[in-house]
């Protein structure tokens, strides 16, 4: 006999820019569970931010250390969890997230530069990080929207709005 299993309540997938961390925190605190992001489980584990991680051993190895902290995540978080924007990326990771409740946060070049600047030490942004976001976005896309069960266009809204248009896409109740 298996123990009980534990899986998030909501899985927040989307590209820098898409609030998955500033949603992430409204949704965990609207629902009373815990906020866990894979990117911060990645720089605690390597020790060195991920830019760092890029510069000094590649992106290879920065999705493999990714790789390993979303699938950890997913099985022992049961509260809200925010995937690093590259993270649907492999393969294996977009079958993991199969069956969870996974909301895919779109936003628009636009609004992803205001909320955080292109200029912030985001490795696969460097050159024209405005071109730069646009390939990203083609490419991650079909992929984002592959492993959600909910789509939640962000553009113009406050976290707020959208952590209430996550719940009310999931049909999750406030605690």
């Amino acid at each position: 006999m298996s123990g009980p299993t534990v899986a998030p309540v909501v899985v927040l997938v989307g590209p820098p820019g898409s609030g998955k961390s500033t949603v992430g925190a409204a949704v965990a605190a609207r629902l009373g569970v815990g906020l866990r992001d894979t990117d911060a489980d990645v720089v605690a584990a390597a020790g060195q931010p991920i830019a760092d991680l890029f510069v000094d051993h590649g992106e290879a190895h920065f999705r493999e250390l990714e790789a390993e902290a979303v699938r950890t995540a997913l099985a022992e978080h049961d509260g809200v969890l925010a995937l690093g924007g590259g993270a649907i990326m492999r393969e294996r990771t977009r079958e993991l997230l199969s069956g969870h409740a996974v909301v895919f946060l779109d936003v628009s070049l636009h609004d992803a530069v205001k909320r955080v600047g292109l200029d912030a030490p985001r490795p696969l942004l460097i050159g024209n990080p405005r071109a730069r976001w646009r390939e990203l976005m083609e490419q991650r896309r079909p992929l984002y929207t592959e492993v959600a069960r909910a789509v939640v266009a962000t553009d113009g809204l406050t976290p707020d709005q959208v952590a209430d248009a996550v719940l009310n896409a999931l049909q999750l109740e406030k605690a």
